[in-house]
């Protein structure tokens, strides 16, 4: 089923598969549906992490921290595990640097690089919020029997391999 947000609907889809006959209305439709509930699921997260003064880029770096050794990450090794640019990383722990939640410190092999670890403050905001974030998302999925679930994470993992689709050339 197709949300209302400005979609077109199955019938809409129907009449445009007339005139384009590649265009097929199930595959068209189920991704709808999942850019649709994507952007409700963001916006949850948004909401959920604003309760925290946080963005869902901060969040991920924190959580990153908070399970790395005591020795911190680089720089480049948020970059790698988050899958975004340095630039956005340097931002971002810019951010997270002037509300003292991580700090810069040299690196414990190479005083020429920077290592990022959790401030006291930092690790508390986090064991603060686990709990409630834990809940939060058990709570989102609940609706969702454990083999339905474990069905999810195998159709959302065909999807990734078709997502090449939409960028090659």
């Amino acid at each position: 089923m197709i949300p209302s947000r400005g979609l077109p609907n199955h019938q809409a889809l129907t009449q445009l598969a007339k005139q384009f006959p590649e265009l097929d209305v199930p595959s068209i439709e189920a991704c709808l549906t999942f850019l649709d509930t994507t952007a409700e699921v963001y916006q949850a997260f948004d909401a959920h992490f604003a309760r925290y003064n946080l963005s869902m880029g901060k969040f991920t770096l924190l959580i990153q921290l908070f399970t790395a050794s005591d020795k911190g990450l680089t720089p480049s090794e948020f970059a790698e595990r988050s899958g975004v640019t340095r630039a956005t990383i340097t931002g971002l722990l810019d951010g997270l640097e002037k509300e003292d939640l991580v700090k810069r410190q040299p690196y414990p092999e190479d005083r020429r690089r920077l290592t990022i670890v959790l401030t006291d403050k930092g690790r508390e905001l986090i064991s603060k919020m686990l709990p409630d974030h834990f809940c939060r998302t058990t709570n989102m999925m609940s609706n969702l029997t454990a083999t339905e679930k474990k069905t999810f994470i195998k159709l959302l993992a065909k999807l990734s391999a078709g997502t090449s689709a939409m960028r090659d050339i």
